[in-house]
């Protein structure tokens, strides 16, 4: 893996943790030589990441749209920043730029990034590894309801290892590392869906 797209928040939480958090990440994907493609913000964990990273010698694309550019949002010290028309087009750059895809804790614009990588994951748009880190218990919730998905046949055999879940970055990125593609909707037949 040269490098992974981070989702994470734009906010900062009241807990410090989280900040911490996202500049650990940052730091140690840094000193792995793995680049980060990002969203191009300098506030909240999107900026700790960055920041991390770079502190630590390590390379930042950040890809941002114009109409957040204005509100002073955009990171001007990463390694380059790419100004985009749309989200689309951002989310097209992560997938493009990247040979994986690493969610720390976010909101609900994070919750949309790691689901489109996992849906196209599925579809067969990638076949890159999709990793989720459990800081802190924060995504109990949604592995759970992930499991729930499975169990109850949302998700079909093929497709239930697409998200790499683990609480401790070490060992999630040996995993995503390790990821072997799994056969998509695109390569099957209608009696496998």
């Amino acid at each position: 893996m040269r490098r992974l797209a981070v989702y994470c928040g734009s906010a900062t939480p009241a807990d410090p943790r989280y900040v911490a958090l996202a500049r650990e990440v940052g730091a140690e994907l840094a000193r792995r030589g793995i680049g980060i493609v990002y969203g191009g913000g300098r506030l909240g964990l999107m900026g700790a990441v960055a920041s991390g990273a770079l502190d630590a010698g390590g390379e930042v694309i950040g890809v941002i749209p114009e109409a957040l550019v204005s509100g002073e949002v955009a990171n001007h010290d990463c390694t380059e920043l790419r100004i985009v028309s749309t989200m689309h087009q951002r989310k097209a750059a992560f997938t493009d730029l990247s040979d994986g895809f690493l969610t720390i804790p976010g909101g609900v614009g994070t919750m949309d990034e790691l689901w489109e990588a996992v849906s196209w994951a599925q579809l067969g748009y990638h076949s890159k590894p999709v990793g989720l880190l459990n800081a802190f218990g924060f995504y109990d919730h949604l592995i759970a309801f992930n499991h729930h998905m499975i169990e109850t046949g949302f998700i079909r055999p093929a497709h239930q290892g697409i998200l790499i879940a683990e609480p401790e970055l070490d060992l999630l990125l040996a995993r995503m590392e390790a990821h072997e593609p799994h056969t998509p909707i695109f390569g099957m037949k209608g009696s496998d869906l």
